[in-house]
């Protein structure tokens, strides 16, 4: 038998942790009132037959990611762009982490401490993109642009545990996984 891959021993190792209990717990208090509300919300339909919070998570990194090869390849012409879209990205992170908190008021055991460390880490990203964006509105684009990179960063590794839910663990799925449709 194969052993697991690193990344997958990484997401079960969070799914095990003490620490990624004590992340939801906390989680659980800050955000209950809101996730109690967005899951009666259209964020939480099962209109698609899965999850809204997959799609929506595409255009809130997709912002993210442009303002940084923006940053990295478009020179000074590029700032007023790459602003922008770190604003557009900030922006869509909030119907996206609404969507994602209302998923994650679903789910209980590895999967729900997944999820809570997967949103430490969104929220830590939304976080570090604001900053950018006001960095960026104050003048300060290289800073902007450095925070850009790290929040890109952090969102890559929650976008992996957010991706793993999902797809290895099917808890995007709004209909039975016999569905043929």
């Amino acid at each position: 038998m194969a052993s697991k891959s690193l990344p997958q021993r990484v997401a079960r190792a969070v799914g095990e942790s003490a620490v990624a209990e004590r992340i939801a717990r906390a989680q659980e208090l800050a955000y209950g009132p809101l996730t109690e509300r967005m899951q009666r919300s259209p964020l939480h339909s099962d209109v698609l037959g899965h999850s809204l919070h997959p799609p929506l998570t595409d255009v809130t990194t997709g912002c993210w990611l442009s303002t940084s090869l923006l940053d990295l390849t478009g020179g000074s012409g590029s700032r007023r762009a790459s602003t922008l879209l770190a604003g557009f990205g900030v922006l869509a992170s909030l119907p996206t982490a609404f969507a994602g908190a209302a998923d994650w008021a679903d789910l209980s055991g590895p999967e729900r401490r997944i999820g809570a460390v997967h949103a430490l880490g969104a929220d830590t990203a939304i976080l570090l993109f604001t900053s950018s964006l006001v960095a960026r509105l104050r003048g300060n684009h290289r800073t902007g642009a450095k925070l850009a990179l790290a929040g890109n960063a952090v969102i890559a590794g929650a976008g992996f545990l957010g991706g793993h839910l999902a797809l290895h663990r099917g808890t995007a799925r709004r209909t039975p996984a016999a569905d043929p449709d």
